[in-house]
């Protein structure tokens, strides 16, 4: 429930009366004097209501009025007026004002005024958090793609933890896209217009690491001609995406997990300690206690770390995901590299649907381009020991995987391509376990 009322009048009287009211009431009451502190204070989306005295040094409430409705017009603001101003307030209603008070008013018409408009608030925010929604899912499919129940669970799974202040771990095999992962929780959470610093913690030497991370001073050690802000640091406010982090020297382990506690640091060369505000994903291929009982990784840092995990299916484990990503890597390929891609060819499908795919989506981007030039391609590998049948069922479940992917899980169409009779078409889908449901967008 809303409760939250900014009040702002020049006579301190009237702010210590209708503080105390409010009060009394389980109202969260803010206090000014002046206009201009008023706004220089008011957080975007303040979820309260604006209580303001009309007449006031410096900018009045009318004045106030059109700068809070600038910034949010659907700010709920409620003006306070002397008997000669209730013309005045009339004509402010007709330009956003929410309503308006003459003095001397009693706590009873100002708590149901304020009441109302408390109300009206929620509903607005309310809305709004829904058209929001609506729109980061939209955004989201259109980024992390694919049809697969693995690739939905993801993106709902995304979309949770970007709302939620806690470190997350990111697991999945080399190419999976775990930094796109990682991108998606900053972009869809309330630190996007902060900086994303990426690290792959893997490709800086162990005796450099230190400085690139926490920064250093002038003359902090050979070499260090001037101040360099280090990645936690320039972080701040932000995320910051560690890569292969079982990479991470053990002597820095240390260091980054007093970082994590004290939410502070201290460059190199420096005793100054420096406040941070920072989110940490992190990704990785094994498992880091595993990593830990190996004398490897550390525990404590482990557990730090690992607040809430997103495991990223292998592209062998999404295999209807398949047509649809290499469809659009091919096709930005070709734009970018002015060319023109014609459409797969059954056989063409057939091979990537095949494919094991050990350098998961990143290899299938690789393909692609690679067909968009016109190089050849080797065949995907076919395992040898599969019997005739086996191939024959693993070549059928790829079909149907296929046409129930280019026409989002329209069966009828699916049908009409194929030329199958329903009943053998529900009986092949239970056969191979699929659904229609996996392949419709947005289920």
């Amino acid at each position: 429930m809303l409760n939250s009322v900014i009040v702002v009048d020049d006579e301190s009287s009237i702010r210590s009366a209708v503080e105390q009211w409010l009060s009394l009431s389980g109202f969260e009451v803010q206090l000014f004097s002046r206009a201009e502190e008023c706004l220089a204070a008011l957080p975007a989306h303040y979820a309260g209501v604006i209580l303001s005295d009309v007449r006031m040094p410096g900018i009045g409430g009318l004045a106030l009025l059109a700068e809070v409705h600038k910034r949010d017009a659907d700010l709920p603001v409620i003006l306070l007026t002397g008997h000669g101003d209730v013309p005045m307030a009339v004509e402010a209603m007709r330009d956003g004002a929410y309503d308006f008070l003459e003095k001397p008013f009693s706590p009873q018409t100002l708590l149901g005024s304020l009441r109302r408009a408390l109300d009206k608030r929620r509903l607005v925010l309310e809305n709004r958090a829904l058209h929001e929604q609506a729109d980061n899912r939209a955004k989201l499919d259109t980024t992390l793609l694919g049809v697969s129940r693995g690739l939905q669970t993801l993106r709902r799974q995304v979309l949770e933890l970007a709302a939620l202040p806690v470190n997350v771990l990111i697991r999945g095999e080399t190419g999976s896209g775990k930094e796109l992962v990682a991108r998606c929780l900053h972009d869809f959470g309330p630190r996007a217009d902060k900086p994303f610093v990426a690290l792959n913690c893997a490709a800086i030497p162990e005796q450099l690491f230190e400085a690139e991370l926490f920064g250093h001073e002038s003359g902090a050690f050979t070499g260090a001609s001037g101040k360099r802000i280090g990645k936690l640091e320039y972080a701040d406010g932000g995320t910051l995406f560690l890569d292969e982090i079982e990479s991470m020297p053990l002597a820095q382990q240390v260091k980054l997990l007093r970082v994590l506690q004290e939410q502070k640091l201290e460059r190199l060369g420096s005793n100054q300690s420096i406040r941070v505000d920072l989110r940490i994903v992190a990704a990785t291929k094994p498992d880091l206690l595993d990593e830990a009982r190996a004398g490897r990784f550390r525990e404590d840092l482990a557990y730090r770390l690992n607040v809430a995990e997103l495991r990223l299916p292998p592209l062998r484990e999404r295999r209807e995901d398949i047509p649809l990503l290499f469809e659009n890597f091919a096709q930005s390929a070709a734009q970018r590299l002015g060319r023109t891609f014609p459409p797969l060819t059954g056989a063409q499908l057939s091979h990537l649907l095949s494919h094991d795919w050990p350098g998961n989506v990143r290899e299938l981007a690789n393909v692609a381009e690679r067909q968009v030039l016109g190089l050849d391609e080797p065949a995907p590998r076919i395992d040898p020991g599969q019997s005739l049948a086996a191939q024959q069922e693993a070549f059928e479940a790829q079909c149907l995987r296929a046409a129930l992917t280019r026409h989002k899980g329209d069966v009828k169409a699916v049908l009409e391509e194929l030329q199958l009779p329903r009943r053998t078409f529900n009986e092949k889908m239970q056969r191979h376990g699929l659904s229609r449901e996996m392949f419709v967008s947005g289920s």
